[in-house]
């Protein structure tokens, strides 16, 4: 069985105070990367698999990163949402037994996850989990 984080990329940059100012400065990009740094830090701490989805614009859905990377980056594809793809990876892996654990702040996602048998959390409550994980390494 594994453990699977599932983020709500940008319901997590819109969320996340820091994230939000880095968003809505002239390197908007950086507020995506500073997300993927810290949730591929989570995960490398925490030993849970991490998928950070994003809106995307192409016409096919992208990747970037995988196993070896620590931490797998989604955008959908310009037909669909973030949200559905969110809901079907929580769904999927759900369905398989594994643990799944949804964050975004939007609660209609939420919903949908837990019907589909994962865990939902809040964005506050996933900042407040990858502080506890930096804390630890810093202790550590």
């Amino acid at each position: 069985m594994e453990r699977l984080l599932v983020v709500d990329g940008h319901s997590a940059v819109f969320a996340i105070d820091e994230l939000r100012e880095l968003h809505h400065g002239p390197r908007r990009h950086m507020a995506r990367l500073e997300l993927v740094r810290r949730l591929r830090d989570l995960g490398d701490r925490s030993g849970w698999k991490v998928v950070v989805v994003f809106d995307g614009r192409r016409t096919e859905r992208n990747f970037e990163g995988g196993t070896e990377d620590g931490i797998l980056v989604v955008y959908s594809k310009g037909t669909e949402t973030a949200d559905t793809v969110v809901e079907r990876i929580a769904a999927r892996f759900a369905e398989k037994g594994d643990e799944v654990r949804v964050a975004s702040n939007d609660r209609m996602v939420l919903t949908t996850a837990l019907a589909f048998g994962a865990h939902g959390i809040r964005i506050e409550a996933l900042e407040q989990w990858m502080a506890d994980a930096q804390g630890e390494w810093e202790i550590g």
